[in-house]
């Protein structure tokens, strides 16, 4: 009789839709956004049917939607394979983010891997540009400097009332200052939630953090990914994400050949529980613009794999 775990490696090896990722035992879910948005939807603030009651930071996040990557200068591009990508876009609005999120539950803790193949642009500037900043010399296109961050996440609690995180790690194209920076970034603080809005916690600025300023560098953290010249021509990244909802902490990211080791990696822990989140595991995914230009997160496909 074959080796079971030999067989199924020949399997995924034979799938040109598999091959491409490199999974563990369970595959949980495989995403090909040419049959839809697979669950990928706008976050909503939580309300109580009114939704003028929905949070500042929640109330305008965009829904994700499928795209065939077109422009204005060639038509449609294209995702990496197939006809549709899932696309995220913000307004053209300083801080605007737009957030998707695919919601789950566990069987049981363990590692639970994340990838995708992504891409990342602002949008083209048609016309005399409002700041004079680095000019376009044929090469280095002045669009780079529009695109602010991505983030990837999750929302973890383990039992009801039990342990609760967000993993989030964000790539950080441009600071506020629209200073190219290229690095990956960690929370250092836990995400406000409604409950604590609602019991006295102040209004934040960014979703995932109490103030702005909490992020530090993962280490070795720095990386340059192609952007290659103009917002129209679209290169695939490959990223693998790695996390342990039994030991509660980020493992191992992988961004094409860069594998940054996250163990050490703090995450913050909300320290008071939640009712009916009882094996609550949620995935997210973002890109925020910085400038009053639209950014664009572009997804080809994901599949997320665990231990269990």
């Amino acid at each position: 009789m074959p080796d079971a775990a030999a067989f199924r490696s020949a399997l995924v090896a034979a799938n040109p839709a598999l091959s491409r990722f490199n999974p563990l035992p369970r595959i949980l879910f495989h995403d090909d956004f040419d049959f839809g948005v697979n669950g990928w939807c706008e976050l909503i603030g939580n309300h109580d049917g009114n939704l003028d009651h929905v949070r500042s930071v929640l109330a305008d996040m965009r829904p994700p939607q499928l795209s065939t990557c077109s422009f204005f200068d060639i038509g449609t591009h294209g995702p990496l394979s197939g006809t549709y990508a899932l696309k995220l876009a913000t307004r053209p609005k300083p801080n605007h983010m737009a957030l998707a999120i695919k919601r789950a539950t566990s069987v049981k803790p363990g590692l639970v891997q994340f990838e995708t193949y992504f891409c990342f642009k602002a949008e083209q500037w048609i016309g005399a540009r409002p700041d004079h900043q680095n000019g376009f010399d044929g090469n280095l296109d002045p669009s780079v400097y529009d695109f602010g961050d991505f983030t990837i996440g999750n929302d973890v609690c383990d039992r009801e009332y039990g342990r609760r995180y967000h993993c989030s790690l964000r790539y950080q194209n441009t600071n506020s200052a629209g200073e190219l920076v290229r690095k990956w970034r960690y929370k250092t603080s836990v995400q406000t939630t409604t409950l604590m809005e609602r019991s006295g916690s102040a209004p934040v600025q960014d979703y995932h953090v109490a103030h702005p300023d909490d992020w530090a560098d993962v280490p070795d953290g720095q990386q340059a990914l192609c952007y290659n010249e103009v917002p129209t021509k679209l290169n695939w990244h490959y990223l693998r994400y790695l996390f342990d909802t039994d030991a509660g902490r980020n493992v191992e990211l992988q961004v094409n050949d860069k594998i940054m080791d996250l163990r050490a990696i703090p995450v913050p822990r909300f320290e008071h529980g939640y009712w009916g989140l009882e094996r609550l595991l949620n995935f997210t995914i973002d890109v925020k613009t910085h400038r009053s230009v639209r950014n664009f997160l572009f997804l080809d496909s994901v599949l997320v794999s665990v231990d269990w």
